[in-house]
């Protein structure tokens, strides 16, 4: 019984998914707005039980964390706030599809899998066993390959997650071959036990394998340049709401299982892996700002930006200090605000373009689309232009915050020459930001004003006010961070 309220918020969410999934049986099409308002309750209800749970991990002053189901999974600081951070995303994610799948004949069956995504990650963050961790992955990942492809009738859609699939499958089979070298050479899956016997890796050739195929599996789900092949036309064609989704919670949950498995069961391989990812870093930073600045699709130019965004967090693998991984995990939840909120915005619009039938219908998240957005819908158009600028780490925004803790750390280990890299890459983004700006204020509007849907609004504001939270306070949130990058690397 302990050990399950512990798990009180994942259990909330399947109970919220089984509970949607069998009343939308029974509802008409127009009746099943109400499941997007129930599954949005039970997100809300996930967060705050995570949020209480904060307060379970200190004891005396001091940092715990607690084992259970037989040490198979961990509940700690790095734990809870990757679940925050999921449950963030979900929640924006859950606003925003009220609107998105209005009156739609599969309004249950889109937030069951999103619910059942959203349950897969947060059991990989708290996974202590590289069996659990696959089977967790397994259970998200599969839930949003369908998300990818729910309009069926869309081509880009369905091109985007079949890409999805068949990498993301390759990307299953690389992790899983990975872990079996890992239990062959120190017959074990638990990661402390791992880490114990982590000595029997670094006299094995078996070890070097281990962290090639890891590195791989990882940088498909992490989408590192090269494994990011999918992530373009799957951010793309995917509903913008999925893309969110996609975007800024599944690429956590690839890093948040990196930091676990790298950083505690293979410390003994650091050198190997560390050399691994800062040349991913680098490459990743600045081929996906480099390519973004061609991209006259919005939503493509985000999946772009985003990779270069994966490659500045895995920066904190390159540097390996505790301010690193603090700067690192302070800006996986920035993350999640600034890319979540950029993808609503972009899906707002599509839904503008799609409901006019006016312009690109082809590309409806055509740079020309945003044409006048600030008269034709303000409250849109500055929450982009705020997304945008907390992405090209502009202040008093959360983006600014987390690249001030993670260049700073690259400068205090003496790797100038990686800050900056990412400094320069900052600024390259700033053109192509700045470039969608100038469409939404500087061009003439193409078409009357619109209201933007109540749901679409509600999305956009919590984002907004999570990313000016984080610029404008972020004292609780470096906290917080600090105390989840304690579990990796105690001070």
């Amino acid at each position: 019984m302990n050990d399950l309220m512990y798990l009180a918020p994942e259990i909330v969410l399947v109970a919220t998914g089984l509970v949607v999934l069998l009343t939308g049986v029974f509802l008409s099409p127009k009746s099943k707005n109400v499941l997007g308002y129930l599954a949005t309750l039970g997100i809300l209800a996930a967060l705050a039980l995570t949020v209480k749970s904060f307060g379970l991990l200190t004891m005396d002053g001091f940092q715990v964390g607690y084992s259970i189901f037989s040490d198979t999974l961990s509940i700690d600081a790095l734990s809870q706030f990757f679940k925050l951070v999921f449950l963030v995303v979900a929640l924006i994610v859950s606003l925003a599809s009220i609107k998105y799948t209005e009156n739609s004949e599969h309004t249950e069956e889109f937030y069951t899998l999103m619910l059942f995504a959203t349950v897969g990650m947060m059991v990989v963050a708290s996974a202590n066993d590289l069996i659990v961790l696959f089977c967790a992955f397994e259970l998200a990942s599969l839930a949003t390959y369908a998300l990818a492809g729910f309009e069926k009738q869309n081509p880009r859609s369905l091109e985007g997650a079949m890409k999805y699939f068949v990498i993301g499958s390759v990307s299953a089979a690389l992790m899983l071959f990975g872990i079996s070298f890992v239990y062959g050479a120190t017959g074990t899956t638990s990661i402390p036990m791992i880490a114990a016997n982590s000595g029997l890796l670094t006299q094995n050739p078996i070890g070097l394998v281990a962290v090639v195929l890891l590195v791989a599996g990882f940088g498909f789900k992490m989408a590192l340049v090269p494994f990011h092949m999918w992530a373009p036309d799957a951010y793309q064609g995917s509903p913008s709401v999925v893309s969110a989704l996609l975007a800024a919670g599944s690429k956590k949950m690839g890093f948040v299982a990196a930091f676990r498995i790298f950083i505690v069961a293979l410390a003994a391989l650091q050198p190997d892996w560390q050399l691994a990812f800062t040349i991913l870093a680098v490459v990743t930073m600045t081929f996906g700002n480099v390519v973004a600045v061609a991209q006259t699709s919005v939503k493509r130019m985000l999946a772009y930006s985003s990779l270069a965004q994966a490659g500045y967090i895995a920066m904190a693998f390159a540097v390996m200090t505790p301010v690193a991984l603090t700067g690192g995990i302070m800006y996986a939840l920035a993350h999640a605000f600034m890319k979540a909120g950029a993808f609503i915005a972009a899906g707002v619009v599509v839904w503008m373009v799609s409901s006019e039938k006016t312009g690109n219908l082809n590309i409806p998240d055509h740079l020309d689309s945003f044409r006048g957005l600030g008269k034709r819908m303000p409250l849109a158009a500055l929450s982009m232009t705020i997304f945008v600028f907390a992405l090209a780490g502009i202040p008093p925004t959360a983006g600014f915050m987390a690249k001030f803790v993670l260049f700073s750390s690259t400068i205090q280990a003496g790797m100038t020459w990686l800050a900056v890299i990412a400094i320069l890459n900052s600024a390259l983004s700033l053109f192509y930001y700045a470039r969608l700006v100038k469409y939404m204020y500087f061009m003439p509007p193409e078409g009357k004003k619109v209201s933007i849907p109540l749901p679409y609004a509600a999305a956009l504001l919590v984002a907004v006010a999570g990313v000016l939270a984080m610029g404008l306070w972020p004292e609780p949130f470096v906290e917080m961070a600090m105390r989840a990058a304690m579990v990796l690397m105690p001070l």
